[in-house]
């Protein structure tokens, strides 16, 4: 079970959805490769590609996003993604108390309770490589999602 005690964490994840924050992002990883302990590493208002730029190759991290897109010429819309990261030179065998698990099937489980934690999203989105968080892409499937397209999306 992943430690999300850090009250930090759910500071930041009001910010974010706060429509009176610039915030529109957090990081959060391990505090170390052997723990399940999970800290609020960094917050930023550049939105995904700032985000993209902060991701570690080595590690895998969780990030919550506000996405701000067009959906005609009138309208906005925010929408908010939740960000599994286990990036390409992820080596951390991540281990269970007394058990080795495939690290993908412990992250798997701590992304669980993660999503207790950052609740409200409209997709999630698994990312291998930083092209993963181009925002035109998940723009697409944001408004997939959301149902109402007026622009043949």
């Amino acid at each position: 079970m992943a430690d999300l005690s850090d009250p930090q964490i759910d500071a930041a994840y009001q910010d974010i959805r706060s429509d009176k924050s610039e915030t529109n992002w957090l990081l959060l990883d391990y505090i170390s490769d052997s723990s399940d302990k999970l800290q609020l590493t960094q917050t930023g208002t550049g939105g995904l590609a700032e985000l993209r730029e902060v991701l570690d190759d080595s590690k895998a991290s969780y990030a919550y996003a506000r996405v701000t897109y067009s959906n005609d010429k009138e309208s906005t819309r925010e929408k908010f993604i939740l960000v599994v990261w286990i990036g390409p030179k992820c080596k951390v065998m991540r281990k269970a108390k007394g058990s080795h698990r495939d690290p993908r099937s412990q992250i798997s489980v701590h992304t669980a309770d993660v999503k207790l934690v950052l609740r409200v999203y409209s997709i999630e989105v698994a990312a291998q490589e930083k092209d993963d968080l181009k925002e035109e892409p998940i723009v697409v499937k944001l408004r997939k999602a959301g149902g109402a397209s007026y622009d043949g999306v």
